[in-house]
């Protein structure tokens, strides 16, 4: 049938259909209203109405409540994956534990972001505000302190709050493991706990093993405890190698501790097959090293069914679990919490110890949200929002950034780790962004030993998206230069 000859309505669908197709229209981008689509094709309502239908049943575009309809995310929009060539990127690993050195050149890159407060911010991993419950947690805190007022004064429970370590309990069956609202401690966020757990498991001086790259705030921390780095080449499909992992344990002697994030992992945004999972924490339990399990961002993970953590392969409380709900839920309000295995009774004294009870109206008000539908319905749309942005991004990566450039797209989240072309250091790459006001995070940071200097990690846009598409433009742009430049 000629096109000519279809129905007005299918006519216009196709409009659309090619337009989103050859990327004009893009993820994310807002279609007309209906009024506003009737008015510019001269139509009826009846007309409008079935175009659209046609496109939502092609999964081209969505239906938003009270917003409108918005470009899917689909797989034609998606550039093929580029993933980085470790074999060429980075030296092989010669496991050799060091005391780790990093915070100097962490905090010189935080007063350089001061210094440009009005940045546009695509080096965080924390999704933007407007995509989090604010309005509901609001209502629940107003309606919690009516009836609670003592909630203000009160020191609260020393171990958390009752109610809430309940729901963690139950949601954490999810995840494969049973746990005993008795057996979590409440902390101050995810980095809290896993401070916790080191501390628990090591002595100034001791190795622990860590993801190479790995998330820079782990590398403070253990450079506050004391602590010597071993780091694992992990990669941007599966994350942390298990042979390397096995080979580490044989050939280096006196590993206290391995630190893992096996679900969208910071910066590389993998995860773990379970056959890996179950494999360290045999290798560990063998070998009488302790998993420090980093979970916080489980939860956005793009997958038909919960992951499941290492905890689940757990049998001889080698594992401690770590997560909070800062990436998920509530980032203002600092709520972590923690599973400590057979080093339980050691953490809860030195969580009292550090820094005594967590305050209590932030647990009371997550207690009710986490019961509520409205907790999934929130992290479905939070999961939908951000692989719309990803999509986005990856298109942007794909047709803004220089030849040699390479990535993989992230199975959920919002971190993009890249690897730049020959030429284009990350450092350079940040210096020349942030004098445009973009920031992003150079490779430099990711390892205590250097290795990642054409690497850099960005973050999908907030909730200006062409705002991001023009920062990504130049810093593509810039890139271009510096690759032309170290030609």
């Amino acid at each position: 049938m000629n096109v000519s000859d279809q129905p007005l309505y299918r006519q216009l669908a196709g409009h659309y259909r090619r337009s989103i197709e050859s990327g004009v229209l893009r993820p994310g981008d807002r279609m007309p209203s209906m009024r506003a689509f009737m008015r510019q094709h001269d139509v009826s309502l009846a007309t409008a109405t079935e175009s659209y239908r046609v496109l939502e049943r092609e999964a081209l575009i969505e239906a938003r409540p009270r917003a409108g309809y918005f470009v899917r995310a689909t797989a034609s929009t998606l550039p093929a994956a580029r993933e980085p060539n470790w074999q060429e990127s980075a030296a092989e690993p010669q496991f050799v534990a060091q005391f780790v050195g990093i915070h100097a050149n962490i905090s010189a890159l935080v007063a350089r972001w001061q210094q440009v407060p009005d940045a546009l911010n695509l080096g965080g991993v924390t999704a933007a505000d407007a995509l989090f419950p604010g309005e509901a947690l609001q209502k629940i805190a107003v309606r919690t302190l009516r009836h609670r007022p003592d909630l203000l004064t009160s020191p609260g429970h020393e171990r958390g709050d009752p109610r809430l370590r309940a729901v963690i309990a139950r949601r954490a069956l999810a995840a494969g493991f049973t746990v005993h609202p008795d057996e979590i401690v409440m902390t101050h966020g995810g980095i809290e706990a896993v401070n916790l757990a080191l501390r628990a498991v090591t002595q100034p001086g001791d190795t622990v093993a860590v993801e190479s790259p790995c998330f820079y705030g782990l590398l403070q921390v253990l450079e506050s405890l004391g602590l010597r780095a071993l780091e694992i080449p992990a990669s941007p499909t599966t994350g942390l190698s298990v042979d390397a992992l096995d080979f580490a344990l044989r050939q280096q002697a006196g590993v206290k501790a391995l630190v893992v994030v096996p679900h969208l992992q910071n910066p590389l945004g993998c995860v773990m097959p379970d056959a890996h999972k179950q494999r360290i924490v045999e290798l560990c339990a063998q070998a009488g090293v302790a998993v420090i399990e980093d979970d916080p961002y489980r939860e956005l993970v793009e997958s038909e069914t919960p992951p499941r953590a290492l905890k689940s392969w757990d049998t001889q409380g080698v594992v401690i679990h770590c997560t909070s709900f800062n990436k998920t839920l509530a980032p203002g309000m600092r709520v972590g919490w923690m599973a400590g295995g057979r080093w339980h009774s050691r953490i809860a004294m030195l969580k009292f110890a550090q820094s005594r009870l967590n305050e209590p109206l932030s647990q009371a008000v997550l207690a009710e949200f986490l019961q509520s539908q409205a907790h999934e319905r929130h992290l479905r749309r939070l999961r939908e929002r951000l692989a719309l942005q990803r999509a986005r991004m990856a298109q942007g990566i794909g047709a803004g950034f220089p030849d040699g450039t390479r990535f993989t797209p992230p199975a959920g989240g919002m971190a993009f780790w890249i690897e730049l072309p020959k030429g284009v250091e990350s450092m350079a790459l940040f210096d020349a962004a942030l004098a445009e006001r973009i920031r992003i995070m150079p490779g430099t940071v990711f390892s205590n030993s250097g290795r990642f200097d054409r690497f850099i990690r960005i973050s999908c846009p907030g909730p200006d998206p062409q705002s991001a598409d023009a920062a990504l433009a130049r810093i593509g742009a810039i890139a271009h230069r510096l690759a032309a430049q170290g030609r």
